[in-house]
């Protein structure tokens, strides 16, 4: 247990946080780690269940579940489709809560919800937090919540025990980083590229001097994504950084086999090449 402070200042003790808890895991082995997204309900609430528990055994260190939102404007084509796949399966945040405790009851794999900050406004910010942490979350990523408009919404995590993830890009202007990387836990994400999620032919060539910016305001681990396709391009990119986020190309096979009762072991394998190909 830790402490920390709630919404009126009072201290409060929360349990340590499975994302801080991992990437010390690693460092202390010298590993690198394997961030992975979904789109939850993708292509339906129990698919999302049974891959991450298989994740989890192919070697992923967190899961991000995308919250299926009508606009998600950070989000590429595939990954676009994935949300409308979840909305049409019938996907909301109470469901996807649901699926993070029964996934709870099998597997402590540190998950983080990548979400759009109207599906958290439209409940309650401090509810929603609370809900997130009952239900074993660890971690949201608002795409679009600004830190500089974020309100109480860093102590409303803090005592809950959730961490706050950051994007940094390749845009952003060193004051903002400045700002921005002190204010993250768990791990800051870095956007390796411009533009939207998406799988790439050829990865960023600015990725070394970016991670060395950020490392001069904060000590946290970095996990570099945005456009990572294949275990090639994990394995350079791991290079640079204490993790590797892939998403899209994820994404694309489960768009392909759908409902196929090869959809967990096909992606499960495409999964466990990329965690290997970052120790090697």
């Amino acid at each position: 247990m830790a402490l920390a402070t709630n919404g009126t200042g009072a201290a409060v003790s929360v349990p340590v946080n499975r994302i801080e808890e991992r990437f010390a895991d690693l460092r202390q082995r010298g590993r690198k780690g394997l961030v992975v997204y979904i789109g939850a309900g993708d292509p339906d609430l129990e698919s999302t269940r049974r891959l991450a528990l298989a994740f989890d055994r192919a070697g992923v260190d967190v899961l991000e579940l995308g919250v299926p939102f009508s606009d998600p404007l950070a989000d590429g084509l595939v990954n676009q489709l994935a949300a409308q796949r979840g909305l049409e399966s019938g996907t909301t945040p109470p469901k996807v809560l649901e699926t993070v405790k029964a996934i709870r009851t099998e597997s402590a794999v540190p998950i983080v919800l990548y979400i759009y900050f109207n599906l958290l406004h439209r409940v309650g910010l401090e509810q929603f937090i609370r809900d997130c942490a009952d239900a074993g979350v660890d971690g949201l990523l608002v795409l679009d919540l600004p830190p500089e408009e974020s309100g109480n919404y860093e102590s409303l995590m803090a005592a809950a025990g959730l961490c706050p993830i950051y994007l940094i890009a390749p845009t952003t202007p060193p004051e903002r980083i400045a700002i921005i990387a002190p204010r993250a836990r768990g791990f800051i994400y870095y956007v390796s590229r411009e533009g939207v999620t998406g799988m790439q032919a050829k990865v960023s060539d600015t990725i070394g001097e970016m991670t060395a910016r950020i490392r001069s305001h904060s000590a946290l681990p970095i996990a570099v994504g945005f456009g990572i396709s294949n275990a090639d391009q994990a394995r350079e990119v791991a290079r640079h950084a204490e993790a590797i986020v892939v998403g899209s190309a994820i994404v694309n096979r489960i768009a392909t086999l759908g409902r196929s009762p090869d959809l967990v072991p096909e992606v499960s394998a495409f999964v466990a090449s990329l965690s290997q190909a970052i120790q090697s």
